[in-house]
C-alpha cells in the first residue's frame, strides 16, 4: 500500500525559506509522476510543481525562480524547496503521486495524496 508523508511546514516571515519533504512507502514504479499542490482556504486547489520518472521538472510561473521541486530515489523522498516566500504563498500543501508519466494528468487523478503540511507565511 502506497503512503506518503508530508512534512517541514510552518511559520515564516516574508522572504524566508522552507523545504517540504514527502516520504514516500510501497511505491514502486518505474514510470510515475508526483507533484505538490497547495489550496488555500476558499480557493481551488492549485498544482505548484510536478516531478517526472526521468527527474524532468515542471513548476507553476507563480512559483518559478523561487521554489525547486526535487526527489531523492535513495531515500524515496519528493521535496519541495521553498525560498522568497511570499504571504500569497500561504496554503496547505499535500504531495501526490500517480503510476504513469504526467502528461496532462489532472489533480484530481493522481492516485494517492499525503496528508498536507501547513505553510504559513506572514507580512
Amino acid at each position: 500500500q502506497v503512503q506518503l508523508v508530508e512534512s517541514g511546514g510552518g511559520s515564516v516571515q516574508s522572504g524566508g525559506s522552507l523545504r517540504l519533504s514527502c516520504a514516500a512507502s510501497g511505491f514502486r514504479y518505474s514510470r510515475y509522476c508526483m507533484g505538490w499542490f497547495r489550496q488555500a482556504p476558499g480557493k481551488e486547489r492549485e498544482e505548484v510543481a510536478r516531478i517526472e520518472s526521468d527527474a524532468s521538472t515542471w513548476h507553476t510561473d507563480s512559483v518559478k525562480g523561487r521554489f525547486t521541486i526535487s526527489q531523492d530515489d535513495a531515500k524515496n523522498t519528493l521535496y519541495l524547496q521553498m525560498n522568497s516566500l511570499k504571504p500569497e504563498d500561504t496554503a496547505m500543501y499535500f504531495c501526490a503521486a500517480n503510476p504513469r508519466p504526467c502528461s496532462n494528468t489532472p489533480w484530481s487523478a493522481f492516485a494517492w495524496w499525503g496528508q498536507g503540511t501547513q505553510v504559513t507565511v506572514s507580512s
